[in-house]
């Protein structure tokens, strides 16, 4: 519900969501014109040096980098904003320009090698930023572009500004950019209450037009009986329910000593499936597994996010043909095909919508079953490969766009936050190799029945490609355990790889998952009937019962309903001489 502060009088909740939408239309709009303004090489120089004009160290916060480098968006005239506000403009375009810096700095680099005759780069100096392949890619697709326009690569330092535009900025409040005077969040039983200031029209001229509301939500059913305990400003955006918060807390969970860790489950990023696993006990005699691993079933998502993606190519091919068609057209003509174009990208942005959603529930439900998995088997560690190094090759051009959009970021976040939950950790790998050799001897594995299988000829052992990898990385973490690196906001990583013999391991340590049966089937077997036809040797069986079948059989005629009646068999003879009546 939504109170107003001042009156007490209750407000709306389609006020609510018109008031917010007010407010996320400023930040939207002031975000676009200062981002619009800061778009140049300078700007780019000063976020890379990370100084400001005294030659101080920047503060990580934005909104207070933003002020000592003096940049603050402009408002149309009339129109009144309070300071706070603009303290969430500004730290929105600061983090969106400091990720961009990288980037700046490797178009740089990589320009310097592109040959535009070729249309390839250069090898790499060893003196140079080394620049991910799939990013390097990326850029030499966009330098092959603009010298296919005409505008030439001649500069032997492109920045980022001469080959794209200013990005978009998101239609969002990040309210843990403020402080008080703007919003406060607090606690009350099972509710959370937020307490925010709202303009009370599209375009406020002074104070009196930015009023108090009190918001209150409650605090979603499975997160009552953990230990949460602070909540923090939520970010505030509108989708087709309403206004929606997306709230951060500090939760108490039991601390994960890597070092400790006996048992280790690695986990494959898999080209079929999201991922596998596979697990690696430690003991007196060495590594051991069982060489059995468990595959993860997305129940259908995966299918699904293929079409919605083909759908999403095929819309952005479809408009971009039509702006083709659009610059050589009549201004009768061209109105046709900007409003066509106009239809297309709001189809394409709703196929977006879809499918972020399903990436974020495929990405959590991965992560509870592979936690689920890990706790069964007794576990302390999760291997996961590192996906700076990770790049999906040689499975085709539609496959690998596949795999390379994948959710598998977000999985590693929720592996990561569900795991802590139970006291393990969930540690990065390196990924090289980890298909290809073998666990007992580090030698190359054959695929005598394709691509998903594995066996090694000389240890007499395999399976499944992806449990094999898993085999690896679970090595890989339980012998690196105790040089892990640790960076702060970074996940906890193993940078060298090494070796020891993983024999097999007689005693089934891996736990059975669960074969979930289907709710809407009986388990009894199907009861065999006599077939009424031809030929009736033959029986088959009856129809599996379902508890959601509503159509029922109608009786036969002259038969009142009883269930004593028993009706005639009529013989195959007349059965055939009605039919050439008929």
């Amino acid at each position: 519900m939504a109170v107003d502060e001042v009156s007490g009088e209750s407000v709306g909740l389609d006020e609510v969501d018109t008031r917010t939408g007010w407010l996320l239309n400023l930040i939207a709009c002031a975000g676009a014109e200062l981002v619009a303004r800061l778009w140049q090489p300078g700007t780019f120089d000063v976020l890379a040096a990370g100084r400001d004009q005294q030659g101080r160290k920047l503060p990580a916060q934005g909104h207070v980098a933003a002020a000592r480098l003096g940049w603050t968006p402009c408002y149309p005239d009339g129109i009144y904003v309070p300071s706070r506000v603009t303290r969430v403009v500004t730290a929105q375009v600061t983090s969106t320009l400091r990720t961009l810096a990288y980037r700046d700095t490797a178009i740089g680099v990589l320009c310097s090698r592109f040959d535009s005759d070729t249309g390839r780069l250069a090898p790499a100096t060893g003196s140079e930023v080394c620049v991910p392949s799939g990013f390097a890619r990326g850029v030499c697709r966009q330098l092959a572009a603009r010298s296919r326009r005409g505008e030439g690569t001649q500069a032997t330092w492109l920045r980022i500004t001469d080959l794209q535009g200013p990005p978009q900025i998101a239609a969002l409040a990040r309210l843990s950019a403020a402080d008080r005077q703007l919003a406060q969040l607090t606690v009350a039983g099972g509710e959370l209450v937020l307490t925010v200031k709202l303009p009370t029209c599209p375009a406020p001229a002074g104070r009196a037009q930015w009023r108090w509301v009190r918001l209150t939500a409650a605090i979603p059913e499975h997160l009552h009986g953990r230990p949460v305990t602070d909540w923090h400003l939520p970010s505030l955006v509108l989708d087709r329910g309403g206004v929606l918060w997306r709230c951060a807390g500090t939760e108490m969970v039991p601390a994960a000593d890597p070092v400790a860790g006996t048992v280790a489950v690695g986990v494959d990023w898999s080209p079929s499936t999201l991922g596998a696993a596979a697990l690696v006990a430690e003991g007196p005699n060495g590594l051991s597994s069982d060489f059995h691993g468990w595959t993860y079933d997305d129940r259908g998502l995966g299918v699904k996010l293929a079409r919605l993606q083909t759908e999403g190519q095929m819309l952005h091919r479809k408009s971009a043909r039509l702006r083709q068609l659009a610059l050589s057209a009549s201004p009768e003509v061209r109105d046709r095909l900007e409003s066509k174009i106009a239809v297309l990208e709001a189809h394409r942005t709703a196929v977006g919508a879809k499918r972020r959603k399903i990436n974020r529930e495929l990405a959590f439900h991965f992560a509870s079953q592979v936690t689920a998995y890990s706790v069964a088997a007794g576990a302390q560690l999760i291997a996961v490969e590192d996906l700076t190094t990770l790049e999906t090759r040689s499975h085709g051009r539609v496959n690998n766009n596949r795999a390379a959009q994948s959710a598998r970021r977000q999985a590693v976040v929720a592996l990561a936050h569900t795991a802590a939950g139970v006291g393990i950790a969930v540690v990065s790998v390196p990924a090289r190799g980890s298909s290809a050799w073998c666990p007992g001897c580090d030698e190359p594995l054959s695929r005598p029945g394709g691509y998903h299988s594995a066996w090694c000829v000389r240890c007499e052992v395999g399976g499944n490609r992806d449990h094999m990898a898993g085999i690896n990385l679970a090595k890989r973490v339980l012998l690196g355990k105790t040089n892990v690196t640790r960076r702060r906001g970074q996940m906890p990583t193993v940078r060298v790889t090494e070796h020891a013999p993983v024999r097999r391991c007689r005693d089934k340590t891996s736990p059975t998952p669960r074969q979930p049966r289907h709710r809407r089937v009986r388990c009894s077997s199907p009861a065999m009937t006599e077939r009424v036809g031809v030929n009736s040797n033959q029986s088959v069986p009856a129809s599996q019962a379902s508890m959601w079948d509503t159509v029922k059989p109608v009786a036969p005629q002259g038969v009142a309903g009883s269930r004593d009646t028993r009706t005639s068999v009529r013989s195959a003879t007349a059965v055939a001489d009605s039919m050439r009546s008929t």
